[in-house]
């Protein structure tokens, strides 16, 4: 075996134990990682709070303040639009009837399966269903601890970004410390801008989606607009979730098959302006990532750290392709994270 196979074979560990601790410490990682990057899209807010003679622990508590405000009332919103949906709970259980019943139909007069051996089968199936219900109840749990834990690392992470800082400067030699000091700097500016302009991009949608919805007479069009909007932070499965969730409920209150077309083509018509108007707009070139490292991002951490995973591969990876670039034996794996040149060029442009 040669040396640049052993290299080779050693840098595949690497990445392996790399990603299996990563999985095996997603309790501990996932909180830190959002509290972190959600820390970060703060950070300007607390520095100016600190500029006006705010104590910085102060600072922190209202940057906190601010985002559980936001929270709370994009809670409060969804619920109550939820609740609009819910008074249409007798309509919408009549519709499902008439539809099982069209299936139970089918599966007796195609398959020859009687009503009373379908019966059977769901009964049989119910300890399946009632486990998934208490699995979702534990993970709605799951999801407040980790709130409580998030927003707790926010509030330290603010309070003692300048000392975290001068431990990573530390780490590096004297020489390297202006470097290191400007790498850091970068990697909480990405993630700010990404954050920012996710934000930005989530406001656009929901004016595009609340005008194509509430022109085709959809109810409830404000509500699935917001959905559809919200779930942007989902790269690529987020918007076309919205969009069947918009589709079923929208076949179900009786919708035309050209009614149910036109949602389609709304959403068609949506990501084409996303995609060609408002990301380069709002976003820019400010995430220099391609779009196979994104895509690969987002099934890994998917893969590793589930739904919260996808959430955060975007801004990670843009973090780690700054640092890459700015280490010398790194360069190579920025340069494969980042934009080709001719997109380079294109941008440029623009």
């Amino acid at each position: 075996m040669d040396l640049s196979t052993s290299d080779l074979l050693k840098k595949l560990l690497f990445i392996f134990l790399l990603f299996a601790g990563l999985y095996y410490a997603k309790d501990f990682l996932m909180p830190l990682s959002i509290g972190t990057v959600l820390a970060t899209l703060f950070w300007p807010m607390c520095k100016w709070l600190e500029m006006k003679k705010i104590p910085r622990l102060l600072a922190a508590i209202t940057c906190l303040v601010l985002l559980v405000l936001v929270i709370a009332g994009i809670t409060s919103l969804v619920g109550w639009q939820i609740s609009e949906i819910v008074n249409d709970f007798a309509l919408m259980k009549e519709k499902v009837s008439i539809v099982i019943s069209s299936i139970q139909n089918y599966l007796l007069k195609e398959l020859g399966i009687s009503i009373e051996k379908q019966t059977q089968l769901l009964t049989e199936q119910q300890p399946i269903i009632t486990g998934i219900i208490k699995e979702t109840l534990g993970s709605f749990t799951t999801i407040f601890t980790y709130l409580m834990i998030i927003l707790i690392y926010i509030v330290l992470l603010l309070y003692y970004r300048s000392h975290i800082k001068r431990f990573i400067l530390m780490l590096s030699s004297l020489s390297r410390r202006e470097e290191m000091g400007t790498v850091v700097n970068s990697v909480a500016k990405v993630s700010q801008q990404y954050l920012l302009g996710l934000s930005k991009m989530i406001v656009c949608l929901w004016f595009m989606y609340g005008i194509g919805f509430s022109a085709l007479g959809i109810k409830n069009a404000l509500f699935f607009a917001f959905l559809c909007g919200l779930l942007e932070i989902i790269p690529f499965i987020g918007n076309i979730t919205g969009t069947i969730i918009t589709l079923l409920v929208a076949a179900i209150h009786g919708s035309s098959p050209a009614v149910l077309f036109a949602i389609v083509g709304v959403y068609g018509t949506v990501q084409f302006i996303q995609g060609w108007v408002l990301e380069p707009l709002i976003v820019g070139s400010q995430v220099k990532i391609n779009p196979l490292s994104t895509i690969v991002a987002l099934i890994l951490g998917e893969l590793v750290w589930g739904i919260p995973g996808i959430f955060l591969a975007i801004p990670l990876v843009a973090m780690l392709k700054i640092v890459c670039d700015n280490i010398e034996p790194l360069k190579p794996y920025g340069f494969l994270i980042g934009e080709t040149e001719q997109k380079r060029k294109t941008k440029k442009k623009k």
